[in-house]
């Protein structure tokens, strides 16, 4: 398996959303390089991760895909931190891998009752021939990035260097349409309430994800994860981190460092 490790410090692995290209992620990876080290991958069905994908074991093998990255990276533990849909991949290792998991960072990640609503029902229908429509509809994500970048002209640039590392490391809707239908049948409610872990929850503003349901993340992670802090990085929503990555970086690592450590964290919502 192909992995990305950068950097020096405390480590971090990071695990990628839906579409499973880690390089969708680069500003956050660049960013995160310069404070920690930082491990990750593209999920185990993409043909340029380099790993095996058995099809009986479904999104568990996401799951011990982070244990062969750590494997692989010489490492016991690390921090896990898991990207949106990612985020109930880096839960569920942390459930079954206590022992391998310092923290647990969940970034706009998909609450854990989540299932395919009506429009991610539709493109799952015919994904290839819905490509179309589909990048036609992230247009949508435009807002959130004018607003984290101060205005409509530097968003047009930011936006413009997002497509490109969209177009230049193209996802695949067949292979993400299979991955929302994964999630069926696994009780991720069960799931969460194992872990015991120092656990950061981070958003976007709630106004500006239109792609998770924020309040119902913060809400069902509180329910389930009673010792999780919740934080909110302003003036962005789903892609918090690529449109705001130094800040980004800058709060998972310090969560990180201070998890490495020992310290006790106290439950905060803000």
């Amino acid at each position: 398996m192909k992995i990305v490790d950068r950097g020096g410090g405390t480590p971090v692995v990071v695990v990628p959303g839906i579409q499973g290209r880690w390089e969708w992620m680069t500003p956050a990876i660049d960013a995160l390089a310069q404070r920690c080290r930082v491990i990750t991958f593209s999920l185990a069905d993409e043909p340029s991760c380099g790993a095996s994908f058995d099809h009986t074991r479904g999104f568990w093998c996401y799951v011990e895909q982070v244990r062969q990255a750590l494997d692989a990276a010489g490492l016991d533990r690390a921090a896990i931190c898991g990207v949106s849909y990612g985020g109930l991949i880096a839960a569920a290792f942390a459930a079954r891998y206590p022992e391998r998991t310092a923290s647990l960072i969940l970034v706009s990640a998909l609450p854990p009752s989540w299932r395919p609503d009506r429009r991610v029902q539709f493109y799952v229908r015919a994904p290839r021939l819905l490509t179309p429509v589909f990048m036609l509809a992230s247009l949508r994500l435009y807002r959130e990035i004018a607003a984290a970048s101060g205005g409509a002209v530097r968003g047009a640039g930011a936006g413009l260097r997002h497509m490109w590392r969209v177009l230049t490391h193209m996802f695949s809707p067949r292979r993400m349409a299979r991955r929302a239908s994964l999630l069926a049948g696994i009780d991720f409610a069960a799931v969460v309430p194992r872990i015991t872990h120092p656990t950061l929850v981070i958003t976007g503003e709630p106004s500006l994800d239109r792609v998770v349901p924020v309040q119902r993340t913060i809400r069902e992670y509180a329910a389930l994860a009673p010792q999780a802090r919740f934080e909110t990085l302003e003036r962005t929503g789903h892609l918090g981190l690529i449109t705001r990555a130094d800040e980004f970086a800058r709060r998972v690592v310090s969560f990180a460092d201070v998890a490495a450590h020992g310290a006790v964290f106290r439950r905060r919502v803000g």
